[in-house]
């Protein structure tokens, strides 16, 4: 499935970057500007240093001069417009209808023969620009001060609305393109998360039954330990390194501390 973020009249250099660094570290790469402020916006020197690395992205961004040229190919427009309109698409959180487009919920209520004047002009001509099925979903975003125009949201599907704080509900672009990036990558599938602290093979019950025997030496000599009323310290350091898990390595300390616990008692003793 093609995935597009369509920014339209963005007057901040700035948020052209941070938004190509957005979509990259969420998998996507196709970017799209509609009437930027600057004409050499991809050359700017903030737009570079806030794509943080994304140069890929910023190379294969293209500029356009209508939204309709930013739309070719795509087949489900969704707006990003937290602005009620008293007409035009149903409002729905990102994750809400990701998990409806992805269902084939959407696809269910239009039913095979929707021609009625709830599709919209850009779904319609997308779908019979694209008889193989393969959708192309978009997202569009408004430029700074004013948001996104009627007409833009008229043409999509969905206003995508993120939850915010009601009493201030202000995201910068780059953020909102974020948020949006984020959710809709997880609808797809998401990225595992990876344990870059690396653990060692963990220890046997034997090699824990013998670090515990060395640390029972050594507390006795230390003091700590009564051998003749040993009570329930033992077992209770048992249970506690069973929960740690502890690795070789890790056993390899423990016997260490042992050891200098015992070192210490017999020079005490001298």
């Amino acid at each position: 499935m093609k995935t597009r973020f369509v920014l339209i009249e963005t007057s901040h250099a700035g948020n052209v970057g941070a938004a190509a660094r957005a979509i990259k570290t969420m998998g996507f790469d196709d970017l799209v500007l509609v009437r930027p402020r600057w004409s050499n916006v991809l050359r700017k020197e903030e737009t570079i240093q806030r794509a943080s690395g994304a140069l890929d992205v910023l190379a294969n961004c293209r500029i356009v001069a209508t939204v309709e040229e930013a739309l070719d190919g795509m087949s489900h427009l969704c707006a990003t417009a937290m602005t009620p309109r008293d007409f035009g698409p149903p409002a729905r959180t990102p994750r809400e209808h990701f998990a409806l487009l992805l269902q084939g919920a959407l696809a269910a209520q239009a039913g095979p023969d929707r021609l009625d004047e709830e599709t919209t002009p850009a779904a319609s001509d997308a779908a019979a620009a694209n008889p193989s099925g393969e959708s192309g979903v978009a997202f569009l975003f408004g430029c700074e001060r004013y948001g996104m125009a009627n007409e833009d949201v008229y043409r999509c599907d969905v206003a995508l609305s993120i939850p915010t704080n009601p009493d201030f509900g202000s995201l910068n672009l780059a953020s909102a393109v974020q948020v949006v990036a984020y959710d809709w990558r997880q609808a797809l599938g998401g990225y595992g998360v990876s344990d870059v602290a690396a653990r060692g093979e963990r220890a046997d019950a034997q090699q824990v039954a013998g670090m515990l025997a060395h640390w029972q030496q050594a507390l006795a000599e230390i003091g700590f330990l009564d051998l003749d009323a040993p009570k329930k310290l033992m077992p209770r350091l048992n249970q506690m390194f069973n929960r740690a898990q502890l690795t070789q390595e890790e056993i390899h300390i423990l016997r260490g501390v042992a050891k200098a616990m015992l070192r210490t008692a017999e020079a005490t003793k001298r």
